[in-house]
């Protein structure tokens, strides 16, 4: 049997995890070994001394300082395997996209330094090669929401996590494109129907409708995908 995939994230708030992360597809592969979560405190490093100070140069903000930072890095790499991914989520860090989560699971593991207040002090970052990743081009009070969306997006994606495979290979940005619209019973709701070909029982029928919208989608919506999914397929835009 494989070794589990695994998940260490150094933080100030070991308590926010699992938290969603033990619910549905990715709690039941967690109790089932097939991926395994730890988490270090920062706090356990601080000693006797605040784990923040003021930022050199002056400003409003506070940075958790290096050495605490070190060492809950050290354990956290301690626990994790040999060719884990070191991680610290920031807006600052490029945007993580479905390639990247794809490459991500195919790791052995994850390490995540999870940032508080302003940030973490630039050069641990530096010292332990920390990947800077972006989820969004918005603000979090700290780095956990953002490891625990990325750390969903992974878990997704290894093998024994979802039942049928075969299920995500339609789901946005795995084509390049955006989903399609999805409908289920009753087959009229306050009025409404399903587009016909989706009750045709015409498979071809069905297949081209669904890749017409999310052609049709994803040129509304993210013409940067668009864009790039025009350059790999060769062809015109859909009108």
């Amino acid at each position: 049997m494989p070794a589990p995939y695994s998940v260490v994230i150094a933080t100030l708030f070991p308590n926010a995890y699992p938290g969603p992360l033990g619910l549905s597809l990715c709690g039941k592969a967690l109790a089932r070994g097939i991926w395994r979560l730890e988490t270090v405190s920062l706090t356990e490093f601080a000693g006797d001394k605040r784990l923040d100070d003021a930022t050199f140069g002056g400003g409003s903000g506070m940075v958790i300082r290096p050495e605490p930072c070190a060492k809950a890095m050290e354990k956290a790499l301690a626990i994790a395997p040999v060719g884990a991914v070191a991680i610290y989520p920031t807006p600052r860090g490029r945007p993580i996209t479905q390639k990247t989560v794809r490459k991500l699971a195919k790791a052995p593991g994850i390490v995540f330094l999870c940032g508080r207040y302003e940030a973490v002090d630039q050069r641990v970052l530096e010292e332990f090669n920390l990947q800077e990743i972006s989820i969004g081009d918005f603000l979090l009070a700290s780095g956990d929401v953002a490891a625990i969306a990325i750390i969903e997006a992974v878990v997704r994606l290894i093998d024994g996590v979802i039942a049928n495979a075969e299920a995500t290979k339609n789901d946005s940005f795995e084509n390049g494109l955006l989903e399609y619209p999805h409908y289920t019973r009753p087959a009229v709701w306050r009025g409404k129907k399903p587009p016909p070909e989706l009750l045709s029982g015409d498979h071809a029928r069905i297949q081209k409708w669904r890749k017409t919208m999310a052609e049709k989608i994803t040129r509304e919506r993210r013409p940067d995908l668009w864009e790039e999914y025009l350059k790999e397929n060769s062809k015109q835009p859909v009108k």
